[in-house]
Order: C-alpha cells, then structure tokens, then sequence
C-alpha cells in the first residue's frame, strides 16, 4: 500500500465518483489494518519534494484529522491512540513534519506547521518532545527567508494550540524575541513578516510577563504600530487584528500609547482599504466592551474609587472619536440591506457608535444630534440614512430624560420617512431606528409615555403599511411591532393595541404568506411578531386569540399534506413547522393561563396532539425540538388529561431522550418529561422504567453535551415527586449518580467563569432532585431508606458553603434542600443537622439575605429544622 498512497490520495480528490468513492475505502481500510504503517506512509508522502502538492496536502489533511476533533470524546480518543503508538514511530513522523518546513512548496510547509502545533498539543502538556521549541527556534535564525517564514507560522499555531501555562517563560520570551524580530520593519521579506505579525496574535495570550515590563512592553507596541504603516495590506491588517487583541486582553496596560493609536487608527479609517479600516474600528469596539464591562460590574458604586479599573479612554477619546465615527456612516453600499450578513465599514461605524452610547451614556447626545439635525432631510440619500442609523444608535445607553424630548420630535418625522421616503436604505434604517425606539423607551419603566392616544393609532397604521413594502424593510417593520407590543407585556387588564389586535394579527399572517417571505428572514420576524402581539394581549381580546387556534392548526395542516420533498425543501417545511409550533406553543400558554379560556380551548386538544404527531413521524431520525416544546406547554394545560396521549406520544419522548447529537433537543425532551411529571402526577408511573432507564444511559455516556447534564438530575426530581414513594426502586441507581455527581462539583478551585457557570447549575440540578426525592417520599413509611443518604448530602452542602462560591440560585435550593431534609426525616435529620459543621451558619447567613427568595426559603428550613430537633 505505501507504494502507491500517491495514486489513492490524488484519487481521492477525482471528479469521480466512484474513483473517489473506492480511494476513500482503500484509506479507510489502511488505517484501520496498521495505523502505525498508514501515519508514517502519510508523513512521508508530506515531507517528500518530488510528490505532487495536491497528494501532499491531503496527506496533511488527514495526518492533523487522525489528531484532533471538534467532539470532546472524538478528541479524548484520538489523544489516547496518539499517546498509545510506538515511540519510534512518533519520532520519524515528527522528523517527517519538521523537515517539510524547509521545503520549496508553500502548501506543504502551511500543512505541516499545522499538523506539528496539533502533535505538540497532544505532547507538550505531557512533558513529551521538550526539543521542540529549541529546534523552532534555530530555524529562526536560518536562511532562506522561507524556511523562517513557515517556521513563523509554527510557532503562531503551536501558541494557539497549548496552554500557556505548558511553556516555560524562558522559552515564552524566545517566541516572542523571535516573533517580534520577524515583525520588524527591517524585515525585508513580506512573507515573513506576515507570517510574523499573524504568530504573535496567536503568542499574546502567553506575553503577560513581558507586557508587565515596561521595556518589553513599549518595544512589542512600538513594532505593531509600525506594522501598521506597512506597504503590504495583509500586514497591516493583521497588526490592527493584534491591537484588537492587546486591546482586551491588556486594557490595563494601554494609557500611555493610545494618543498613538488614535492617530494610528484614525488614519486607517479615513485612508486605508476596507479590511484594515475594518480593524481599525474594531479595536475602538473592543475596547468599548472592556469599558462596559469594567462599568457594569462595578455597577453604580462609584465613589471616586481609583481601584476601579477603568481609565475612560473612551470618555477622553470622545471629541475626536465620534466626529470620525459620524464621518463613517456616510460610507454605505448600494446594496447592503438585501445582502444577508453584510458588513462594512459604514456598519461597523454605525456598531461602533451604539457601544460608545452605551459606554458613555449621556455625553454622547449633544455631540450626535447636530449631525442628524444637519442631514435627516438632505436631498442625498446617504445623508439621511446616516443621521438616521446615528439616532438609532445612540437610544441605548444616555438616560431616557436626555432622549425622550428629541424622540417626541423625531417619532412623526420618522413615521413619515417610513412611508415617503422614495430610498429603500433610508426607509430600512427608519424602521429599525423605529424598533430600538420601542426596545428602550417604551415600556412601564419608562416615566413619560411615547406613544399616546394621540400617535398610536398612526404608529400601527404605519408599521403595517410598511408590512406592504420590501422584504427588508417589511422586516424591519415586523420588528418594530415586536417591541411595540412587548412594551405592553405588564400593561394591566386593558391594553392601547386591543382595538387594532385584529387587523395586526391578519397584517401579519399576510406576510407570512408573500412569495417573497423567505428572504431577509422575514416569515420568521412575522411569526415572532406574532407570538408577541399574543403573548403581550390581554383577556379582552382572548376570543379573537381562540379564532387563531384552528388557523394556525389548518395552516400546520398543509405543511403534512404528503408530497414527495427535495432536502431543501425538507429543511424549509421543518423550519415552516417549527414556527408553527412555536406559534401554537404561545397559544396554548396564553389561553392556558385562565380558567375559562383554558376550558374553551381544550376542545381542540385532540386535534392539536394528533398534529404534533404526524410532525413527529415526518422525520425518521431526528424529533422536532418546538413541537415537543409545545407538548410540554399542552401537557401543562391539560393536566391529567394529557394521560390519554401518551401511549401515541411515549416512542418520540424516548427518541428525544436518545438524541445525542442534537443535544438542544435531548435538553428539551427531558424538560418536558418535567412538565409531564407536574401534568400526570402519579399517571406517570407506567412510563417510568423506560424514562429512567434512559436518563440513566444519558448521564454515563461521554457523548451527550454535559449541559444537558443538570436538566437530567433536576429531572430525578420532578419523576420522585410526581411517583412519591413509587420512587423506591430508582434510588439505588439515582442515589450513586447524584452523589459523584455531588462531589465533583463541590471543589472548583481555579477554574474559569464558564465553568463556574457551568458547576453552580450542575449542583442546582442535584438539588433539586435530592429536593424533590425526599419531598415525594414524605409522610410515606418508606422515608427510613433515604436516612442512610442524609449523612453525605450535608457533607455536600458543608462543602458547597466553605467554598463560598454558590450563586443566589443555588443558595436558594440549597437552603431549600435543607429544609426538606429536616421536614422528611424529622428527629433522624435533627441529630445530623446539629453534627454538621456548617448548617447553623449557612442557615444563617440565608436567613439575613437581601434576596427574598434566599430569605423565604430559609424562614421555612428554619421552622422545620426545629421542629425535627425539638422531636
């Protein structure tokens, strides 16, 4: 075989089907016979200078694919086999790579720099191949340019694949000597120094020692600002994606340079070709974030406190700044409204524009409102665009009392423009300007309403004219509606829009019927829309909701009417589904809200089901994630009723549960599995091995994505209370889980805010199915089996609290959980509560919480407490 992979990898690539088909299964069957054979043949075809470029990439391809992969078990697998081969073998493959960085062909030296920084990866950590970075390092210094340049480029991807924390400084300041001498200026060859530029974006994560020093720190500055003045686009480019870089990670680090940078940037912006200018805005965004991170976090404490950690640059770059930005907005493209995922420069003014509002807040307005002033009427398009994009830019951040004069002015100009503009953009512009208008100033927070007897009646005339008009701005429009609507959510029993709530609702099931309702998103912006104006509508109009149901039911309907699909179609007719669903779903909770609604729309519950179900069948491998989202909604609704569709229903909640690989959907599946539980109560029963037995399987494989993890134990709960003391004989395979379950996410030390995230939703999840098992069992004989779990979830909540890193959430369960405790077991948890090492001083510390939940919770675990220690 190693005599002719050559021949299999380039047909691999042939236009043939079959040719390509066969190549294929011979590379298969290779590497399943004898890896060890198949990765050194491959390293070899890589590293050979009279192969064809085209076999030699492949062989690279497949070398880095047999290394690494997106699933984490995928990637766990491949990791192992790696570590597993002979060391031999490990060596002349990485001989192989090393050497191919000096070859002549370009694509052969960029494949294997990608394929060393994946084994490095895998290695480094393991303190295996320690003469990697020394032998990176002498190429460096070697000629020809491009040996230098794809050694470069290692040592970027070799940055972006390991840890910091893996390379010791002193190799960590040769990278960046290296790196940032290939940046220099006197750098003749541009490959290099492309290559340069691109490797310390990747190598900044580990400079945090040099940024520290000043000296270094200044020179590194000093070499990408330079870069930025390049002759070479791709340079500059990327030297503006480093200051993008730097500007996040070392905020702190930035005050005595950003004079520089301004200009720097500012030239970029007015002169340079897009993709630089792009960056050049880019870095003025990212550090808006920064800002408003630093800001949100410290909230409104400030007392001229200096150990707050922000130093405004953003404040001080003002009066510079946002003339530049306003200067942007001029700078649109003909077409950009219909292209899907546009971007450029004007746009990115325009994003630009909205973090500064919203990291200054007030100080912007006066600068922006003489711009819009001068151009929201002049005969050039592009003028009242741009001032039109700088007003909705600016409605979130500066305080409503600053806008709400300007906006009183500005509604009625804006509601003409929408429909007399003769401009598309400007018209588009206005409608979403129109959208952040209802999104922040409308609404029962907001002291003086906008929106009046006066002008609704022609806000909503116009919203649906503009419905008429293209699919773009009709969008747009949609929108607009949606924040109108929402801003009506906690309005009370009568609401303004319920006078026209019919001729909005059948405005919008209009659009979604226009031949051209697939384009700019806009079926879904209306079925949004739609479930909004239902979901923000009162009683009065709760008759004309009812009217809805059998139209959206007939409309489901044609989606089934069988005909043989195409897979594009197929792709179209689930989405046209899941909106229905989605739409239904709104329904069913509006109408399933009161009494005497919910008793007037169950007579279309069979129907319903029945429709949910022949959507479900319509797929062979994969359940429908809204349907089933809009059975939980009808089993809520029903109650007991629901009992009667599960016989139908069971096989696709288990098919949900199965589904690994949409994760989304296994999530959804198990919530509803809750909702059938609080529907069902002990009706639940006979279903009850099947559900468990699956949740189990999910919680043990290494497939299924771990944040489906704690719906599953929250789930434990929900079946235990709905079964009570039926519960009996799960707990010898539910009591294990939740208990390594338990003392995995007890000790965090070190780890990241994601995981943090991640464990305080984990221990929720294991609260509350402890919670929810000892509730179930409660005043039941059986309740003596749980004693003997007692012991170890005080441990656990002994533990969570010396940790002191529970959210309010999971106080709240937590003190909950206590209380249950007590409450099922009396005297038995009494003796153990007081034994505990920190039960008195949590409950304590609940009980004096600013959070009323936390503190309600802890009055009840307080009574029952001592009432099982009084026993």
């Amino acid at each position: 075989m190693a005599m002719e992979v050559t021949q299999v990898l380039l047909n691999a690539q042939s236009i043939d089907g079959t040719v390509r088909k066969h190549a294929e299964e011979s590379l298969k069957q290779f590497q399943e016979q004898n890896l060890p054979s198949f990765l050194l043949s491959l390293s070899g075809e890589l590293a050979n200078d009279d192969k064809p470029v085209d076999s030699r990439k492949l062989a690279g391809l497949i070398l880095k694919n047999a290394l690494d992969a997106k699933e984490q078990h995928r990637k766990f697998e491949l990791v192992q086999r790696w570590l597993s081969l002979d060391a031999n073998v490990k060596t002349q493959i990485k001989t192989c790579l090393l050497n191919t960085l000096t070859s002549t062909v370009a694509d052969a030296r960029s494949t294997s720099s990608q394929v060393i920084a994946k084994v490095a990866g895998i290695e480094l950590p393991q303190k295996q191949w320690p003469e990697l970075i020394v032998s990176l390092l002498s190429n460096v210094h070697q000629l020809p340019a491009h040996v230098k340049q794809a050694t470069l480029e290692t040592l970027g991807y070799l940055c972006e694949e390991v840890s910091p924390d893996v390379v010791e400084q002193d190799h960590v300041n040769k990278i960046l000597t290296a790196v940032v001498q290939g940046m220099n200026a006197s750098e003749m060859n541009n490959d290099v120094r492309l290559a340069a530029t691109r490797a310390l974006y990747n190598a900044l994560s580990f400079a945090q020692a040099n940024f520290s020093n000043d000296m270094e720190r200044d020179y590194i500055m000093r070499v990408v600002c330079e870069a930025t003045q390049s002759a070479e686009l791709k340079i500059r480019q990327a030297a503006f994606e480093c200051l993008v870089s730097i500007s996040s990670t070392y905020y702190e680090k930035l005050a005595p340079y950003m004079q520089d940078i301004y200009s720097i940037t500012a030239k970029a912006v007015r002169e340079d070709e897009e993709p630089v200018a792009l960056q050049a805005i880019e870095f003025w965004s990212s550090i808006c974030d920064e800002e408003i991170d630093i800001l949100e976090e410290y909230g409104s404490d400030f007392t001229g406190n200096s150990d707050i950690p922000c130093f405004y640059f953003i404040k001080q770059a003002l009066p510079a700044l946002v003339p530049l930005l306003l200067e942007i907005l001029l700078k649109q493209e003909e077409d950009q409204d219909q292209e899907e995922g546009a971007w450029n420069i004007a746009m990115a003014g325009g994003t630009c524009l909205g973090l500064v509002a919203r990291t200054v807040g007030d100080d912007i307005v006066p600068l922006v409102i003489p711009f819009i002033e001068e151009n929201i009427a002049k005969p050039d398009w592009r003028q009242r665009e741009a001032a039109t994009y700088a007003f909705g830019s600016i409605l979130e951040g500066p305080s409503p009392d600053k806008l709400l004069h300007i906006v009183n002015v500005a509604l009625s100009f804006m509601l003409s423009a929408l429909t007399k503009d003769p401009n598309n953009h400007v018209k588009d512009t206005t409608a979403w300007t129109l959208g952040r208008i209802f999104e922040f100033l409308h609404g029962s927070t907001i002291g003086t309403p906008i929106i009046t007897q006066a002008n609704c009646q022609q806000i909503i005339t116009v919203l649906l004219q503009s419905m008429k008009d293209t699919p773009n701005v009709s969008e747009k429009a949609c929108g607009a509606l949606y924040f109108l609507a929402q801003g009506y959510e906690d309005v009370g029993p009568s609401s303004p829009l319920t006078p026209f709530f019919q001729e909005i609702v059948q405005s919008l099931l209009t659009v979604t019927h226009r031949e051209d309702a697939g384009e700019s998103r806009l079926r879904t912006a209306a079925y949004e829309t739609l479930n909004e104006v239902v979901r923000s509508s009162t009683d009065e109009t709760a008759p004309m909701v009812l009217q809805l149901v059998p139209v959206i039911m007939m409309e489901l309907h044609k989606t089934l009417e069988g005909q043989k699909l195409s897979s594009d179609e197929r792709e179209k007719q689930g989405e046209l589904q899941g909106l229905l669903c989605g739409c239904l779903q709104v329904i069913i909770q509006k109408l399933g809200s009161s009494e005497p609604t919910k008793y007037v729309f169950m007579q279309y519950a069979d129907q319903i089901m029945g429709l949910f179900l022949r959507v479900f069948a319509c797929r062979s491998a994969t359940v429908h994630e809204e349907a089933m989202l809009a059975i939980g909604a009808l089993a809520y609704a029903a109650g007991l009723d629901f009992t009667k569709y599960m016989p139908d229903f069971y096989k696709y909640l288990e098919m949900g549960l199965q589904n690994f690989e949409e994760y989304q959907v296994c999530a959804v599946t198990v919530g509803v599995v809750g909702d059938i539980c609080r529907a069902l109560e002990e009706k639940i029963l006979p279903y009850c091995d099947g559900i468990m037995t699956q949740l189990l399987k999910d919680l043990s494989s290494n497939q299924l994505h771990r944040s489906v993890k704690p719906p599953i134990f929250s789930c434990f709960g929900d079946i235990a209370l709905a079964i009570g003391e039926n519960f009996e004989k799960y707990l010898m395979y539910a009591m294990p889980m939740l208990q390594s379950a338990a003392d995995l996410s007890a000790h965090t030390a070190n780890v990241d805010d994601d995981m943090t995230e991640y464990t305080n939703s984990l221990r929720n999840g294991i609260l509350e199915a402890y919670s929810g098992i000892f509730q179930g069992f409660k005043n039941s004989p059986k309740t003596q089996l749980l004693i003997p779990y007692a012991p170890h979830i005080l441990q656990f909540l002994d533990s969570m609290y010396m940790e002191k890193d529970m959210d309010e959430l999971v106080m709240k369960t937590a003190i909950g959980l206590l209380g249950d405790l007590a409450d099922t077991l009396g005297s038995n948890a009494g003796s153990l509560i007081q034994q505990s090492l920190t039960s008195k001083d949590f409950l304590n510390e609940c009980l004096s919480s600013k959070d009323h939940m936390i503190k309600e919770s802890a009055e009840w675990a307080r009574l029952a407490i001592n009432k099982a220690i009084s026993v």
